[in-house]
């Protein structure tokens, strides 16, 4: 099993919610997602560094555990 640390060393589950600690320009949807923005029900790839997540706004989202943090 993979371990999937956040930003601050914090182990992340299926389930958790996370916080966002920069602006991230989404690629593909012109969109900027802001800093402090809360992910909520986030989902483990089986790569140590990616979380799928979901977003109302947009669809298939997957970003880097260096920018987020548990909440």
């Amino acid at each position: 099993m993979v371990k999937v640390v956040d930003s601050v060393g914090n182990p992340l589950v299926d389930g958790d919610s996370v916080t966002l600690i920069k602006d991230l320009t989404v690629k593909g949807a012109g969109q900027t997602l802001k800093r402090g923005t809360v992910i909520r029900s986030i989902r483990l790839t089986g790569d140590d560094q990616e979380i799928d997540c979901r977003h109302p706004t947009i669809k298939g989202l997957v970003l880097r555990a260096e920018f987020v943090r548990k909440v």
